[in-house]
């Protein structure tokens, strides 16, 4: 019998062979068809052990069946359940409706499986050996389950719309002739995209992608050793979390949840580039224990990307460079050791609102990582820090840092100006220390009282001058603008002379950093 002839009445196709005509069957009556020969040996669908003709049935059925199936038997529901079957040709369902729901198991594919522009209800395939998944536009009411199955060729998803799950958990991947292992730009995921363990050879390219709730990486393993990036991911938008976290290895933990004491896992690792530019993230992005291998031109790139938490825990690039700049985040929660050295670290832009470090991050460690990040001078790394610190309470770590911000921009000045400084920095430590003025008010006048204690001092006007105080006589020479009466009554000759002079010379310099520190704290307040 023909296609298309005499299926309403239930009848089998004349062409059909023994393992196909058990499909049809299966098929009507909505049950597991399961063609294992039992040997987990003989029936993984990645080994080489050939699976013969009994176990066989051609795509060309499979795809009759699921676009125009016969009807279900009486009382049952239709739907297409596969296990150690293998199809030979390519299932073509390009533009096709399927309304079965379709699952496939331990199943092996000689040639690609097409289905651009294709509308499902349900697909998983579990487990399968697949050359390439051409599914350009396709669309699925459900989920799109695709775990622990194998690619040779790639998998195209490119403006896919998945109404809930996309699940790639433990799949592994190999590029195509692009050079891209996963291309799922524009794609839409209405529920998680959960790509736990995956295993990629060349880049996963998930630009302008859109997930409804969280996107999970943990325990990935991506490589890209013949390109610039592994994932290249700019403009995604992840409605929760995007996770670059470790997975639990042989538990059973519960897909996105963190493993438990005790468990082995397996951390997130990239030999490759990510870019993740310009990103909305609506609770967080975690790198913690994150591994990334870089080479010298090669990025973690989060250029502009907004998100109200950071956790930036990973491991350390040991080359490459981590660029922040313009990105916006709520909560930045990283520890010392997460951060590459001078020159690979670039935040021109990076604004956080609140810091929480994990293990000890002295002030100081903090300090080297904003120089780390500024080859050049640029003060908006040191404010940026210091109204953080001073929001959460931090007044005295925040002066530190504009301190240090101040020394920064000192090495960037004229000579003249660089010894203007040092004075600053020496007598009031650029306004952020006024206690230093006292002090060395203190100690000069201490000084000076001592010393003209042992001075000639004759009247200028004798019989008209008032007793000699060598401390308020030091005081007068210190004090600019103000007349104590006692400087212009005495003539000193000689060295003590000069020590006035030095005196008068001291207190304007103190008077003028003084003034420049307070000035600088009035413009800042």
């Amino acid at each position: 019998m023909t296609e298309g002839a005499g299926l309403r009445a239930g009848d089998l196709p004349d062409d059909l062979t023994a393992a196909e005509a058990g499909m049809w069957q299966a098929f009507r009556n909505g049950s597991l068809y399961d063609l294992s020969a039992g040997d987990p040996v003989v029936d993984d669908p990645h080994g080489g052990h050939p699976w013969g003709p009994e176990r066989t049935v051609r795509a060309r059925i499979v795809a009759w069946l699921l676009l125009d199936g016969p009807p279900a038997l009486a009382g049952r529901v239709s739907s297409l359940k596969l296990a150690g079957v293998q199809i030979s040709g390519t299932l073509d369902l390009a533009g096709g409706t399927v309304a079965p729901y379709v699952e496939m198991r331990g199943c092996r594919f000689e040639r690609e499986i097409r289905v651009p522009e294709a509308h499902f209800t349900t697909v998983r395939l579990v487990d399968c050996s697949v050359p390439r998944l051409e599914a350009a536009r396709v669309r699925t009411e459900g989920d799109l389950h695709l775990p622990r199955c194998r690619f040779l060729g790639g998998i195209r998803l490119t403006d896919a719309h998945i109404g809930t799950d996309l699940m790639l958990n433990q799949a592994v991947v190999h590029r195509d002739r692009s050079g891209r292992s996963i291309a799922a730009d524009g794609m839409t995921v209405g529920q998680d995209l959960q790509a736990e363990m995956l295993e990629s050879h060349g880049e996963v390219s998930l630009r302008s992608a859109t997930v409804g709730v969280s996107l999970s990486l943990r325990g990935a393993r991506l490589a890209n050793p013949y390109a610039r990036l592994a994932l290249n991911a700019p403009q995604l938008t992840v409605e929760r979390t995007l996770y670059l976290t470790p997975a639990g290895v042989g538990g059973q933990a519960l897909s996105g949840t963190t493993p438990a004491q005790g468990t082995r896992i397996q951390r997130f690792e990239c030999r490759g580039g990510v870019r993740l530019d310009d990103g909305r993230f609506g609770d967080a992005v975690d790198f913690e224990q994150a591994g990334f291998a870089l080479t010298d031109e090669q990025e973690l790139s989060l250029r502009r990307v907004q998100t109200p938490e950071l956790r930036f825990l990973g491991e350390r690039p040991q080359r490459g460079r981590v660029v922040l700049s313009g990105a916006r985040i709520g909560t930045l929660v990283d520890r010392a050791g997460a951060w590459p050295g001078p020159g690979s670290l670039h935040m021109g832009g990076f604004a956080y609102e609140s810091l929480v470090p994990q293990g000890p991050f002295p002030l100081d460690t903090r300090l080297e990582w904003v120089a780390a990040a500024t080859a050049e001078y640029n003060p908006e790394p040191y404010e940026r820090l210091a109204a953080v610190l001073r929001s959460a309470g931090e007044d005295e770590d925040a002066r530190e840092v504009l301190l240090a911000k101040q020394r920064r921009r000192r090495e960037t000045l004229p000579l003249a100006a660089k010894l203007w400084g040092y004075a600053q920095d020496v007598t009031v430590a650029y306004g952020y220390r006024p206690g230093r003025a006292a002090v060395w008010m203190a100690v000069l006048w201490a000084a000076g009282a001592w010393a003209f204690a042992h001075a000639e001092h004759p009247p200028v006007k004798p019989g008209e001058h008032p007793a000699w105080d060598p401390a308020l006589f030091t005081l007068d020479l210190l004090l600019p603008v103000i007349d104590l009466g006692q400087a212009g009554q005495w003539q000193l000759r000689g060295g003590w002379q000069w020590l006035a002079a030095v005196m008068i010379m001291l207190g304007w310099v103190l008077a003028t950093t003084v003034a420049a520190g307070a000035t600088r704290l009035l413009r800042r307040n």
